[in-house]
């Protein structure tokens, strides 16, 4: 959906007119976003909690087919101001990706891992960023993933029915079209059970899923109350940070639940872009390409992975 994220220590929103608002800690500069126009879906760059991790950036994909970038560019993550035909963005840890119109993807930022590594992919159709992978759904409902493999967590070969991806610290979900959900790697939780789920987003140790009636199940990693979200009620769109969870309800209002400090989680007065300007909400089937652009059924040469040394 693109109208809300959450990363590190800070969270961004999509509102209606196409600016967009971010909280927490800013001290790289990732939210500075108040002079931005005309976006239609933000991301932000995520990692997991540590003592050596935190500054971050955020992603904002315009209307035209170009993309903003704000906060941290030691990797070179921001690079992407000559990006043109982009039609959804996705920010990891240290780097950024961008999916273009024709299906192939481009990517700036952190190459150490192979995160990087997706000149050869094809008929893509969403994006996700993990700590040190990156995931994509392909055109025929199937995966593909790159970086680091050191706990599984691209090991995706075999997904397929799929409508929709994420990727975590250590860990990747993957949504089929009949609701349900898979997950490879560590951590992230058990999620075998889940049904009727429309949207995932995968944090650092923990997973949430938007069920078709508005409610959110969370599983995984709670130690800081991210997994809170029992209560939540008519909610379109979820995102799941390092250690906090944010939900949009339908009257573009925002509920947050986990850790707060640096006031990542300070949403109570947003009012956000129930749909994002000129797209639609909710993650069912997406919708097909057009014929000009569209790609074969496959996502190019195999996942390159790469395990530490």
């Amino acid at each position: 959906m693109g109208v809300l994220a959450a990363g590190r220590r800070h969270s961004a929103g999509l509102r209606a007119d196409g600016t967009v608002v971010a909280v927490g800690d800013g001290r790289a500069g990732e939210c500075a976003v108040d002079g931005w126009t005309g976006v239609v879906a933000v991301a932000v760059g995520n990692v997991h909690t540590a003592r050596n991790t935190g500054r971050a950036h955020t992603v904002g994909l315009r209307a035209d087919g170009t993309v903003l970038a704000t906060g941290r560019d030691d990797d070179g993550e921001r690079a992407v101001a000559g990006w043109r035909g982009v039609v959804a963005v996705a920010a990891g840890w240290r780097r950024t990706l961008g999916l273009r119109a024709d299906g192939t993807v481009l990517a700036a930022g952190r190459a150490a891992e192979g995160a990087c590594a997706v000149d050869g992919w094809r008929g893509i159709r969403a994006l996700g960023c993990g700590d040190w992978h990156s995931v994509g759904l392909c055109d025929g409902g199937t995966a593909v993933a790159t970086g680091n493999d050191r706990y599984g967590q691209c090991a995706v070969d075999g997904w397929h029915d799929l409508v929709a991806v994420s990727a975590g610290y250590l860990h990747t979900v993957g949504l089929r079209a009949d609701g349900t959900v898979v997950t490879t790697g560590r951590g992230g939780g058990d999620v075998a059970g889940w049904h009727d789920i429309v949207a995932v987003s995968a944090g650092s140790g923990h997973t949430v899923g938007l069920r078709a009636d508005g409610t959110v199940l969370a599983a995984g990693d709670d130690d800081l109350g991210q997994c809170a979200v029992g209560t939540w009620r008519d909610v379109v769109a979820v995102a799941a940070g390092s250690a906090h969870t944010l939900g949009l309800r339908a009257d573009g209002t925002v509920v947050a639940a986990g850790e707060g400090t640096g006031g990542r989680c300070d949403v109570d007065g947003w009012t956000l872009a129930v749909t994002p300007p000129g797209g639609s909400a909710g993650a069912g089937p997406l919708p097909a390409r057009p014929a000009a652009s569209r790609r074969p059924v496959r996502c190019g040469p195999r996942p390159r992975r790469r395990r530490p040394g």
